[in-house]
């Protein structure tokens, strides 16, 4: 039986909607980061699950998804290097004040 791909697809459309939401209602870097988070991980979520009913004895959509997992993790760590480097030069990492790094 197991469960039906629909509510796969269901999940995966609330997260990548929560994370689009996230990132373009939130002015806090760490915050947009974590939106961003949830928008890749929707479309992991897609890989894995097209994969598995379209393809059940292939592994591709698993490979991909492992890649995406992998770029998502260097993509946070350059992310975070990035966050606090603001954060020392400026004491803040809200989107507005970044512009005081110029000075």
């Amino acid at each position: 039986m197991g469960i039906q791909v629909e509510y796969y697809l269901i999940v995966s459309t609330i997260m990548l909607f929560a994370g689009i939401y996230g990132f373009l209602t939130r002015r806090n870097l760490l915050a947009m980061l974590i939106s961003v988070e949830l928008i890749l991980n929707s479309a992991d979520i897609n890989f894995a699950v097209f994969n598995r009913y379209l393809f059940p004895d292939k592994l591709e959509g698993f490979f991909f998804t492992l890649f995406s997992i992998g770029i998502s993790a260097a993509e946070t760590a350059v992310a975070i290097a990035i966050i606090i480097n603001i954060y020392r030069n400026i004491q803040n990492i809200q989107v507005k004040d970044i512009d005081k790094m110029k000075h």
